[in-house]
């Protein structure tokens, strides 16, 4: 019998009804599988059931986990559960699910996200935290936000700048004290604004500043860049009134509050002279006793009469140059840049170190 005669009668076997005779066993199929077996119970390896619903601070965990998942949707969603869950305990009077101390090492990568709506989130979340846990958190928060700062993104700029409003309307005194939060982050807007010491610059290449750099881009690209100038300057503003401003009502209101406690406790109403500084936990912080060796840039400047001696020695020339052509722009630009000169006159008048 010839190979294809074979094939043939093969595929006949396929399509014949097999004669079934009485008393006999209908034949198993191939696949047959005998489910006659009785169990007393089922054991899946590898997965626990769960009659309760998981704690909320399980959840908080889980969600903190997720904040580094590759979708900026879960990304979003989880800062989002997140916000929701520390608003809902503080409107409670509850504590948090996790420490801040536990929050704030997690989301900070996410200053610089490439996802707008997850940075617009971590904003609303930063902003619901207790300020009073977040004050230990100042200086890793600014470093983190001085290197979104310096960003080529102009939106993760601008998300690093409303951190910084935020740190500044929440921690004035602990955001320009830390360790470089006042040199560092001054050097870091005149990089960002373009503006240099015209004694340094002297014979050197001009800069291109931010606005110059806008004219040669798309009209789009251009407004955006405009928004984030004007940004940077009202940034500037509250940051130098933060750090060299005089508070005339509140200066006033010590000096009564000083004369009151010589009247009631003398000789006990200079104890506060000789107490360590409540500023931050380690009153010795500004000594740098232990810590690597810091430059000048890196260093803390507890007092208002330090950062006006660092400012008008290394910053307040640029400053001045930089304002004076910031303002020959106009419009918001011009206006904001007026209002950087004020605060620097203001805060600057009665520092006898210097000439304005």
């Amino acid at each position: 019998m010839g190979s294809s005669a074979k094939r043939k009668k093969e595929k006949k076997k396929d399509f014949q009804k097999p004669k079934l005779k009485v008393g006999k066993a209908k034949p198993k199929a191939d696949n047959f599988t005998d489910t006659s077996f009785k169990a007393k119970s089922i054991v899946v390896k590898e997965q626990s059931i769960h009659t309760a619903a998981p704690t909320v601070t399980a959840q908080f965990t889980h969600q903190l986990g997720l904040l580094t998942h590759k979708s900026d949707t879960q990304r979003r969603e989880s800062l989002s559960y997140l916000t929701n869950a520390v608003s809902s305990a503080r409107a409670q009077n509850a504590p948090l699910p996790q420490p801040v101390s536990v929050i704030i090492p997690k989301v900070l990568s996410l200053i610089y996200d490439t996802s707008t709506g997850v940075r617009q989130q971590l904003l609303k979340l930063l902003q619901s935290l207790p300020p009073a846990d977040v004050r230990p958190h100042v200086e890793e928060l600014l470093r983190r936000t001085r290197a979104g700062m310096t960003s080529l993104s102009t939106d993760i700029c601008t998300t690093s700048f409303d951190v910084l409003d935020w740190l500044l309307q929440t921690h004035p005194l602990e955001t320009v004290s830390c360790a470089g939060g006042w040199v560092h982050t001054l050097k870091c807007f005149m990089s960002v604004l373009g503006w240099k010491d015209p004694r340094a610059a002297a014979g050197t290449q001009k800069w291109t500043t931010s606005s110059a750099a806008a004219t040669t881009s798309s009209h789009s690209n251009a407004e955006k860049l405009k928004k984030l100038r004007h940004h940077q300057l009202v940034s500037l503003a509250a940051f130098i009134r933060a750090g060299v401003s005089e508070d005339a009502e509140a200066a006033e209101r010590a000096r009564r509050e000083l004369q009151s406690a010589a009247r009631r406790w003398f000789p006990l109403h200079q104890a506060h002279f000789h107490m360590l500084p409540n500023q931050s936990p380690n009153g010795f912080a500004h000594l740098n006793l232990f810590g690597a060796p810091k430059d000048e840039d890196g260093q803390m400047y507890t007092d208002r009469q330090g950062r006006q001696q660092v400012f008008a020695r290394l910053i307040q020339a640029a400053v001045v140059a930089g304002l004076q052509n910031a303002k020959k722009e106009g419009g918001q630009i011009g206006r904001a840049a007026a209002e950087v000169e004020k605060v620097v006159q203001e805060s600057m008048s009665d520092y006898d170190g210097g000439d304005w």
